[in-house]
């Protein structure tokens, strides 16, 4: 199944159990791949639409740092409710420690400084391919360079 169908079975249960929220949450979805799939003239495929659900996953998180610092509570928990929809179409995580380790090899490799840094978090990013979060890429870049 691929994650377009998983997202319209999602939404049809949603629409059955009448979860407004998660009904919510999945019609942004659906809007933003029709969007995507109209900008791109084609069918998308899996790789698309999880670019799609990534980029609103950060969307969401800025705006939860947002209200988070104006200290909207009721806001926050509707964030992170629909964040955590979101991630569920994600693929998993790079673990932090298999993460640190393709860092290290790759500024092995390229005999990294500091000065450095951009070119290393550009071949972090391309290899790991969308299964870590570039702030914590430049996390552990910047431990490693320092």
């Amino acid at each position: 199944m691929t994650i377009l169908e998983q997202i319209d079975v999602e939404l049809k249960e949603a629409m059955k159990a009448k979860n407004e929220s998660v009904l919510s949450t999945l019609r942004m979805v659906r809007s933003a791949l029709k969007n995507k799939q109209i900008d791109v003239q084609h069918d998308l495929s899996d790789d698309e639409v999880v670019a799609v659900i990534r980029t609103m996953a950060k969307q969401y998180r800025d705006a939860l740092a947002d209200f988070t610092a104006a200290g909207r509570q009721d806001l926050v928990d509707k964030q992170t409710e629909e964040i955590v929809l979101l991630e569920r179409f994600l693929p998993a995580a790079m673990p932090e420690a298999e993460l640190a380790a393709v860092c290290e090899r790759i500024i092995k490799e390229q005999n990294a400084t500091m000065k450095d840094m951009g070119k290393i978090m550009g071949l972090v990013m391309k290899e790991v391919d969308g299964r870590a979060d570039g702030t914590t890429v430049r996390n552990i870049v910047q431990k490693l360079l320092s």
